[in-house]
């Protein structure tokens, strides 16, 4: 199979993120859709090992803040190469607490959605967290990044517990 097909899929770039307690996290994700308009519900997956996913299965509660695309690499790789059990990653970024209490990114963003979970579904490394709706907002107009754009113009990479990781293998020498 030609995993590159896997990239040709419309994806967005996003900041997921929830809160245990006092505490809050979040990751980038790319695997952000919605699923229903009455009432309007996103499915996200995301990777039982993540900090993240330990906040949204304790809390029940996400937010996504919808990056642009003038996001710099170095945002995406605070929130997506790093682990929120070793550094704050909101320490120094501007951002608010929502109404369901998960930090909502202000900066290189277009935009935002805070859910509470209705359903998650075992999808084997990941959970696919089903929430509807209860608050959201554009900050301002502009693109928002496509996983596409990231790759190809921004020169991203993915991290190994990313639902679209693919890991590359190294050739034989002959």
């Amino acid at each position: 199979m030609d995993t590159k097909i896997l990239r040709k899929i419309s994806y967005g770039v996003y900041i997921v993120s929830s809160r245990k307690g006092e505490c809050i996290n979040a990751q980038t994700a790319n695997a952000v859709m919605q699923v229903t308009s009455d009432p309007p519900q996103f499915a996200l997956g995301i990777n039982k090992e993540n900090l993240t996913h330990e906040f949204i299965k304790e809390s029940g509660l996400f937010a996504v803040s919808v990056l642009s695309q003038e996001a710099p690499l170095n945002l995406i790789g605070r929130f997506g190469f790093k682990s929120g059990r070793e550094v704050d990653k909101f320490d120094g970024l501007a951002y608010r607490l929502g109404k369901n209490g998960c930090p909502i990114l202000l900066e290189h963003t277009v935009g935002y959605l805070e859910c509470k979970v209705v359903k998650d579904l075992d999808a084997g490394t990941h959970t696919i967290f089903i929430g509807e709706v209860v608050d959201g907002q554009v900050f301002k107009e502009g693109e928002p990044m496509s996983y596409a754009y990231y790759h190809l113009v921004k020169r991203g990479t993915t991290p190994k517990t990313a639902p679209t990781y693919v890991e590359t293998k190294k050739e034989e020498k002959q």
